[in-house]
């Protein structure tokens, strides 16, 4: 939500400081009074392009400050906040400076920030329709989202996304391992040379650390030789330690008869010793007997590892990937196909969820039309399937929203076909049906009641006030119906002092607001039954 928002020499404002309210805020005013420069500076701190025709007369700088409530809620926001390691704490404070030379500052609570990203930020925080028709629902590349977020079928979109990229994925390995197989055809004599080679040779899967293995051997065979002989010889030849642990049992046996058994432990000790001293001169024997001094070994094994690098090399590959092709080939287009019959099955199933919310969304958005006196309007969402093309990880879909005007009309785009006041009405109709499953908390509309008046103003009026029991609305407007239904009431107002003019904007208690509404039923000449009726429609 929108808390406040500060204004410093922005055209005929000098000095304004505004705090806003919760639902439904109304701005009224006389014609050129300066409602639009308000707008002007809340799209400055949203990211709209800064003009130095903005900066008021005789001054060097503009600058503009809007606080928000942090949105802990706003997902996305908090997520764009979090890529570029942004920290909304409590609240959100937006400030832009635009000095004369056309240079300024943009600050992110007190972090300097790109125009880029503050565009990014403030399509998350305020929408504002009558004035930048090429975001929100008016651009169609948005219709799809709007949809997915009506209709809240997260499960099926994330299925969506996952078979989309598992497919995709499966695409990717099918199509590297054909090119690789095109590559070899073109080389047609060098892969019949390789397939007979691979025949000839045929490489064994971990062949090559085997033979590694075995060729360290080989080469340090002597030296392990040698040192297995001196072990053996430590323990056998001379005064053999066998024959020294058996002289020394005796001895001990001899002692223990004196002293009831006490030297067991020891004997014993002894016993497995010897015991373990056998097993070492066996192993040693048996090891002894396995090396082999056979240089020809080593020559085979040489020459073995050789052909199979220099195998690898030619393919390109490692030893123990080495292989034809063909069947690879085959196993990974039957992956492919099986991952793309289940994105088309999860795509189907999503597309058949778009389609009944669209019905849903239909349905609500003409019951609203009749009493914005749009009775032979039409509002329909188109659902189209894409070619394969065209597939994403949203699914197959292309999603539009189309308006007919009048009965024999075609439908066609909701920005081209609709006038200004159908399409702020339609706009309405829209975001009363969609603010629950928005991310936006703030909408503000431009005189969305331009054209119309009686009841239909009324029901417009009485729109907004629904919506604003959803999100903040923010409406400048001149509409005494529309401008009855706000819970607050902020006018605009411009005063000359000699050669200076200046925009002014403060909240209206009951009086005030009464008076007001009586002129914008009356004109300049304020009549009682004016005001009675002005108090009618504060009453209603």
């Amino acid at each position: 939500m929108l808390q406040s928002l500060s204004i410093r020499n922005v055209v005929l404002i000098d000095k304004l400081d505004i705090d806003f309210k919760p639902q439904l805020s109304v701005l009224t005013g006389e014609t050129g009074a300066g409602k639009s420069i308000l707008l002007d500076s809340l799209g400055l701190v949203l990211g709209k392009r800064a003009e130095t025709s903005l900066i008021r007369q005789g001054e060097d700088k503009l600058s503009v400050t809007a606080i928000f409530d942090a949105e802990p809620d706003n997902r996305p926001l908090q997520e764009l906040l979090a890529e570029n390691e942004l920290d909304a704490g409590d609240e959100i404070i937006i400030k832009r400076v635009l000095n004369r030379d056309g240079k300024g500052k943009i600050f992110f609570n007190d972090q300097p920030i790109s125009a880029k990203l503050l565009k990014d930020i403030g399509k998350y925080l305020v929408e504002i329709h009558g004035q930048f028709d090429n975001q929100g629902l008016l651009n169609p590349a948005n219709h799809r989202d709007v949809l997915d977020a009506y209709g809240s079928y997260p499960q099926l979109l994330n299925a969506v996304k996952n078979a989309y990229h598992e497919y995709k994925a499966a695409a990717k390995a099918r199509i590297s391992a054909e090119e690789n197989v095109t590559k070899a055809k073109e080389e047609e004599d060098n892969l019949r040379h390789w397939v007979k080679e691979l025949e000839r040779i045929n490489p064994v899967k971990g062949e090559e650390a085997e033979l590694s293995g075995r060729r360290q051997e080989l080469m340090h065979a002597e030296k392990i030789m040698e040192s297995l002989n001196y072990a053996y010889a430590a323990l056998t030849q001379g005064r053999d330690v066998q024959s020294a642990i058996r002289q020394a049992q005796s001895a001990v046996d001899k002692a223990n008869q004196y002293v009831d058994g006490r030297y067991d432990e020891i004997y014993a000790a002894l016993d497995r010793a010897l015991i373990e001293t056998s097993d070492a001169v066996e192993r040693i024997e048996n090891a002894s007997a396995d090396v082999n001094l056979n240089s020809n070994e080593q020559e085979n094994i040489d020459s073995r590892l050789f052909t199979l690098k220099d195998l690898a090399r030619k393919h390109g590959v490692a030893v123990d990937d080495i292989e034809l092709g063909e069947d690879g080939i085959t196993a990974l287009r039957k992956i492919e196909q099986e991952k793309r019959m289940a994105y088309l099955e999860a795509a189907n199933a999503l597309h058949c969820s778009r389609a009944k919310a669209a019905a849903e969304l239909d349905r609500l958005i003409m019951r609203e039309l009749p009493p914005l006196k749009m009775e032979k309007a039409r509002f329909e969402t188109k659902i189209e399937k894409q070619s394969e093309a065209s597939w994403t990880e949203q699914g197959f879909d292309d999603v539009y929203f189309t308006v007919a005007t009048n009965p024999n009309s075609p439908q066609g785009p909701l920005n081209k076909i609709a006038s200004g006041g159908e399409l702020s009405r339609f706009m309405l109709a829209l975001k009363v049906n969609l603010a629950a499953s928005s991310n936006v908390c703030t909408m503000i509309f431009d005189e969305v009641d331009a054209g119309i008046g009686g009841a239909t103003a009324q029901a417009v009026g009485e729109r907004l006030a629904r919506l604003g029991n959803q999100v903040q609305v923010l409406v400048v407007t001149h509409s005494p119906q529309v401008a009855a239904r706000g819970s607050a009431h902020f006018k605009v107002e411009k005063h000359t002092d000699g050669n200076v003019t200046t925009t002014t904007v403060r909240e209206l208690e009951t009086e005030e607001r009464r008076e007001e509404i009586a002129r914008m039923l009356a004109g300049e000449t304020i009549s009682d039954e004016a005001r009675a009726a002005a108090q009618v429609l504060l009453s209603a």
